[in-house]
């Protein structure tokens, strides 16, 4: 179970590490603020978890690989990436985008569980993991962060997700069958969430006269 939610947590890292690699770009940053963008984006929301369950020690400390890999990937990119291949790479990344929110959302959810945690505090553990990652890295862009204002359901597919994982595990299956289905499920809602433009509603205020 252990090597299962390790390698959960590596590829949604990675993921996550694109993406906040891209917005670093678009922004054109240096070397130092790719790193710090890539670095927020790919470790943020799991730290922060983290830091609120009291759990030590960081993923990114006892890993201290995917700090050197984070920092040569930021390099590489720099020297070899180009302004026309942003929009294409940006397009591809919404598939690891997707797969990393599930995975996230899923074992985000089981540490807080597997550490005997309400189920409530879970959901939210596993909704902050999935997506504060993303939040960060859009601050650090000095951008209102896209989970709070496009209007499309991610904070909220993350939060279903975690509570598909808490029922899953009420059900008394395999703890790697219940990450692997809450996690598949949850990405292929977002996928479905992409390809068909689904929105959350926008609040409306109506000015009177």
């Amino acid at each position: 179970m252990h090597t299962i939610q390790f390698t959960i947590e590596i590829v949604a890292t990675f993921a996550f590490a694109l993406s906040g690699l891209i917005a670093g770009i678009r922004k054109k940053m240096d070397v130092v603020g790719l790193c710090i963008v890539s670095g927020v984006s790919a470790f943020g929301g799991g730290t922060l978890r983290d830091i609120l369950l009291d759990r030590r020690p960081f993923f990114w400390v006892s890993h201290s690989l995917w700090l050197w890999i984070l920092i040569i990937t930021c390099l590489l990119a720099m020297i070899f990436m180009r302004e026309r291949h942003i929009s294409i790479t940006e397009k591809a990344i919404q598939i690891p985008d997707a797969l990393g929110l599930g995975l996230f959302a899923a074992l985000g959810t089981q540490i807080p569980l597997e550490l005997g945690m309400p189920a409530i505090v879970a959901a939210l553990m596993g909704m902050m993991t999935a997506v504060f990652g993303g939040v960060l890295r859009d601050i650090c862009c000095n951008e209102i962060p896209k989970a709070f204002n496009d209007h499309q359901p991610y904070a909220v597919l993350a939060f279903l997700g975690s509570w598909l994982l808490i029922g899953l595990t009420e059900l008394n299956l395999p703890q790697w069958l219940v990450l692997f289905l809450s996690a598949s499920i949850t990405t292929a809602l977002r996928g479905l969430t992409i390809q068909f433009k689904w929105q959350l509603p926008s609040l409306k205020i109506t000015r009177n006269h």
